[in-house]
């Protein structure tokens, strides 16, 4: 199995094991809670790849054109603002 296949089983697995053994309602809240988590930590760790391209001297189409993305889609990651605190507050309501 190569390692993007590996990954995404992984991910699968955790995803199948979140509030298993729970009501509905409530594996639905934590199934939104873990997936908010997941969301940010997914765009913080491409936004830091991005960055890493970047500094290693790509210019951002070479790294538009490795990515499969469009130039714009680059240029929004790198100014993507992500607040760490919100990290703390994915997947509640208040």
């Amino acid at each position: 199995m190569d390692d993007r296949a590996e990954e995404v089983r992984r991910v699968r697995e955790a995803i199948a094991a979140v509030a298993v053994d729970v009501e509905p309602a409530e594996r639905a809240r934590r199934l939104d809670a873990a997936m908010d988590a997941a969301r940010l930590e997914w765009r913080r760790r491409r936004k830091e790849a991005v960055q890493e391209m970047s500094a290693s001297g790509m210019t951002l189409r070479e790294i538009a054109k490795e990515m499969g993305i469009s130039f714009g889609r680059v240029r929004q990651i790198l100014a993507e603002e992500i607040d760490p605190s919100s990290e703390e507050e994915a997947g509640t309501d208040g």
